[in-house]
């Protein structure tokens, strides 16, 4: 699997040049003792300025995209019979993606689907975040009904946690069906 936010974690690592970038524009506050992003302080940041986090998508984006299509590339080449890549924001804002050109294309997209109001909720419990910063994360988002038209394919991930791994597991033997 292919995971675009680890690919940002990696690209966003201490001593990297995007390391550099996002602390020239948001300044060397944002980076800690040890060398490493304070998420937390640049997501306060984004979260609440439309243009800081259009900056923001400018410098990460291109490079995320370009390092996707490069292991997309990677695993076809080595014969990989199914390649997932997991990308949040996959539906969001594509006029911010300057690199289109270079991304790959996909057989199918799948999104796996919570409302709103579940996804406030999960937030707040699973990061600790208030209702405002979690509403303020998500808005910054097309609308999840909005990118439930845009899928190919949705997962309900609403109810519990082994109807979503049902649902899964039989979208992969769809997938993987006749593969070698």
């Amino acid at each position: 699997m292919i995971d675009a936010d680890a690919i940002v974690h990696e690209l966003q690592a201490p001593g990297t040049p995007m390391l550099d970038e996002i602390a020239e524009a948001f300044g060397p506050g944002l980076i800690d003792t040890e060398g490493r992003l304070d998420r937390n302080a640049l997501g306060t940041t984004v979260f609440r300025d439309a243009g800081a986090r259009r900056r923001l998508e400018q410098i990460v984006h291109p490079k995320v995209i370009a390092t996707i299509a490069d292991r997309v590339a990677s695993a076809h080449a080595a014969g990989a019979p199914l390649i997932v890549v997991d990308i949040p924001l996959l539906f969001d804002r594509p006029e911010n993606n300057a690199n289109r050109e270079s991304s790959p294309s996909f057989d199918a997209t799948v999104l796996v689907y919570a409302p709103e109001q579940q996804q406030i909720e999960r937030q707040m419990k699973r990061d600790g975040r208030d209702r405002k910063a979690a509403l303020a994360r998500i808005r910054a988002q097309l609308p999840i009904e909005s990118k439930k038209t845009m899928a190919d394919i949705v997962i309900d991930n609403s109810g519990s946690l082994e109807e979503t791994e049902r649902q899964t597991r039989m979208l992969f033997e769809r997938f993987t069906a006749g593969r070698a």
